[in-house]
């Protein structure tokens, strides 16, 4: 089958994760709001009161980060970097005040708490606030899962016994990181499938041409390599894309795939398993 050109194959990109709506309540909005009406329920804010309440809502320590503009990343090196730990709950328990202690010291926590508890907020306050938070937001992990669940699905239904995010042993000794190997990883390796779905933008993408790259340069010529690659992210990133096509245009890897083309994918890995009688 003659390959798709660059364009045909951005044509059959789509969005894998679906539109949240920011209003919508969730377990974990809920829980911030519940945390939040609790703070401002203390009455005086000091770090005594704030170390009570810490001890009393282990759970609630991201919603003090959250009040200094930390997300949880920063939140956990914080926490890392200045009391040894990033297991909020039981540092909550064991350690209120060292947590309070930091995040004043260091965030302000008072004084930020103090001049938000009460403030009014005007819809561009929201508006700026959910420029900058998560807390509706999909993981940016949720459409490279989707990919990689499909493609395990194919080789499970095919009988096909395999390892998922591992690396596989190429020429010379050479290792590569692959998302799906069959039979399985290091040298036995004999088909690799990278999974690279993202539908928002950034370094990642460039990441993963890096891996995918990795994967062509270092391949065995009995082994096979195929690459499923889809989300709207690429469409920001068409240069990163493109050098994946060139691969599979110039017999680098052995197929490219999207979610809409997955049944191609199907019959390509059906015949090179067969091929390299696997099943």
């Amino acid at each position: 089958m003659a390959v798709p050109s660059y364009d045909e194959y951005v044509a059959t990109l789509s969005r894998l994760t679906e539109h949240v709506d920011p209003t919508t309540p969730t377990a974990e909005t809920a829980a911030i709001k519940t945390a939040a009406e609790s703070l401002a329920a203390l009455g005086p804010v000091d770090v005594m009161t704030l170390e009570e309440w810490t001890r009393d809502n282990p759970q609630g320590v991201p919603v003090l980060g959250l009040s200094v503009g930390l997300s949880q990343e920063k939140l956990k090196n914080a926490l890392r970097q200045h009391i040894g730990t990033t297991g909020w709950v039981t540092a909550a328990k064991e350690r209120p005040g060292e947590i309070v202690a930091m995040l004043d010291t260091e965030f302000g926590l008072v004084a930020a708490l103090r001049a938000q508890l009460h403030r009014a907020y005007t819809f561009g306050d929201v508006l700026v606030a959910r420029a900058g938070t998560r807390v509706t937001a999909v993981s940016a992990s949720t459409s490279g899962r989707v990919l990689e669940d499909r493609i395990e699905a194919i080789a499970v239904e095919l009988g096909l016994t395999y390892q998922t995010r591992t690396r596989f042993e190429g020429r010379f000794g050479r290792t590569a990181p692959c998302d799906l190997a069959i039979p399985a990883g290091g040298a036995a390796a004999q088909i690799v499938v990278a999974a690279k779905a993202f539908d928002s933008t950034g370094s990642k993408l460039t990441d993963a041409v890096r891996e995918v790259e990795e994967m062509a340069e270092v391949r065995k010529g009995s082994q096979s390599v195929m690459a499923a690659i889809d989300g709207v992210g690429w469409l920001s990133r068409a240069n990163d894309l493109r050098k994946i096509h060139t691969l599979w245009a110039n017999g680098e890897i052995d197929g490219m795939y999207t979610v809409s083309t997955l049944s191609r994918f199907k019959t390509d890995l059906q015949n090179a398993a067969r091929y390299k009688k696997l099943i």
